[in-house]
């Protein structure tokens, strides 16, 4: 698994685009800086790894445009060592991004090609979440609860209430909600019973799927 000056040169042009893009976060862009894209996707794909565009990975999934992992990432804003439960394994990019920033990972994917082969790839990479599922996405991981952060890397056509339930009071729940395209939405736990909604735009997602375990 190599990682040459060229892809590297590559990730920072990347870097600078992002923040051209709007991306401020330092932490999540060093990340990006740091992390070889071009190892999570198909070999076919690997000359265009750094351009700001999702590309198809298996099982019919996309690794994300890396804009959009950034662009997540931001929302959360990861403090070092906090529980962050993703939805959405997929390539394990993103996954890579929230251990990158500190955070101890909690992962679910839905795909069994997919959790096998990441689960795996991670691992080779030096990358170890905390925990890796094999399941539904929308019941969350209730024997691991309570999350400082939830991100949904999936679009899903609402907000689950067992995602809700399972943040922690002031924990966010960064998800895009919709068919095509899906808004991004960051819901913030103000008390057991109460959230403050917000939303920040269009965004592509494949969708979010269900009753897979």
């Amino acid at each position: 698994m190599k990682d040459n000056f060229r892809q590297q040169g590559k990730r920072k042009q990347l870097v600078k685009l992002l923040e051209e893009k709007g991306i401020t976060n330092k932490n999540v862009l060093e990340a990006i800086n740091v992390i070889p894209r071009h190892l999570f996707m198909d070999s076919s794909f690997e000359d265009h790894a750094y351009q700001d565009k999702a590309f198809p990975i298996a099982a019919g999934q996309t690794i994300s445009q890396p804009y959009t992992v950034a662009f997540q990432s931001e929302l959360l804003n990861i403090k070092p060592n906090q529980k962050v439960l993703e939805i959405g394994t997929g390539s394990g990019y993103q996954t890579a991004v929230l251990c990158e920033l500190g955070a101890k990972v909690y992962t679910i994917e839905r795909q069994q090609e997919l959790y096998k082969k990441t689960s795996k790839f991670l691992a080779q990479l030096g990358y170890r979440p905390k925990y890796i599922s094999f399941g539904d996405g929308y019941k969350g991981l209730p024997n691991y609860a309570p999350f400082d952060q939830i991100i949904v890397t999936a679009g899903a056509p609402f907000i689950p209430k067992p995602l809700l339930a399972q943040l922690k009071v002031g924990g966010r729940l960064v998800i895009p909600v919709g068919e095509d395209p899906q808004i991004m939405n960051r819901l913030t736990r103000t008390s057991a019973t109460a959230f403050e909604k917000e939303t920040f735009g269009e965004f592509r997602f494949v969708p979010l799927l269900e009753n897979k375990s």
